[in-house]
């Protein structure tokens, strides 16, 4: 968590997939906004239980929980304080924050979104493919462990992020280092494998119907893992104010060049400043 400017200035949380390394993703907002970030892997929660087809603490609803709870602790933010920045599978926990706690939030920039394809809505023929899915589920949770070890390498890990990097000069050791170091701790194993069981719980479309705030969506036109069609698709959405696509990056546009996103999100944080406020206060989270 970064605080270098004074208490008065933006206060912003990103949420990603997995850890951040902020300092290089938003250098420019890091001049003008409080930031901090929270790791979505879920890799440091222990003996909550919520809505998870498996009683599994790892879902989109204790995240929420965890998001609000960084709010009032470490950001100690009033209503309508924080901005949101979500990338990838980050974003349903986002959305899903700003739907269980619409005072807390401003608004909410999304980066990459992901559209949860192994959710029993999205995949073909779910009568027939879903006891499929379940099984290699189940068969990854009781006996994936040596298949996790052999992965959890940093090799294997940098190979694995070169796909859906486009800028692979962004792919270096800080970044396996940062990616690599939650998957190593107890229990890493245990929310990985939940949250590929993870079928069922909340969809994007259907939560940004649900959503009152702004929202502005950008991500890279190399990107492997998020289809550009449903991406431009969600500019029918009422809440949805603006769909930017990036050329020559992957799925962690953020990281791969700030240079295009940093600009696009103060631009995001000053049209949020010129929002009327209830506490008529400026201050924003991301």
């Amino acid at each position: 968590y970064s605080s270098n400017p004074p208490r008065d200035s933006a206060e912003a949380q990103s949420v990603n997939g997995e850890n951040s390394r902020f300092d290089k993703e938003y250098p420019e907002v890091l001049k003008d906004a409080e930031l901090g970030t929270a790791d979505g892997s879920g890799t440091r929660i222990r003996d909550i239980e919520k809505s998870h087809p498996l009683k599994s603490p790892y879902n989109f609803y204790t995240w929420s929980d965890l998001l609000c709870q960084f709010c009032d602790d470490v950001i100690q933010s009033k209503d309508d304080d924080v901005t949101l920045v979500s990338n990838s599978i980050g974003t349903i926990s986002s959305l899903q924050a700003i739907i269980d706690r619409p005072n807390t939030f401003r608004g909410l920039f999304i980066i990459a979104p992901n559209f949860r394809e192994l959710h029993s809505a999205e995949v073909a023929l779910p009568q027939f493919s879903m006891p499929i899915i379940q099984y290699v589920q189940k068969l990854l949770r009781e006996n994936g462990q040596p298949l996790f070890d052999a992965l959890a390498k940093p090799d294997t890990v940098k190979q694995i992020l070169k796909e859906p990097y486009a800028v692979e000069s962004a792919v270096d050791d800080v970044l396996v280092d940062v990616l690599l170091t939650p998957l190593l701790t107890e229990g890493a194993s245990q929310v990985v494998f939940d949250t590929l069981s993870y079928s069922a719980g909340p969809l994007p479309e259907l939560q940004l119907s649900s959503v009152q705030k702004p929202v502005w969506i950008t991500y890279g036109e190399k990107d492997p893992w998020t289809p550009a069609a449903r991406v431009e698709a969600l500019r029918s959405k009422p809440t949805v104010e603006r769909v930017v696509s990036l050329p020559g990056v992957g799925h962690c546009p953020h990281d791969e060049a700030p240079e295009l996103v940093d600009p696009l999100l103060l631009e995001f944080i000053q049209r949020l400043d010129n929002e009327p406020k209830a506490n008529d206060e400026d201050s924003i989270f991301q």
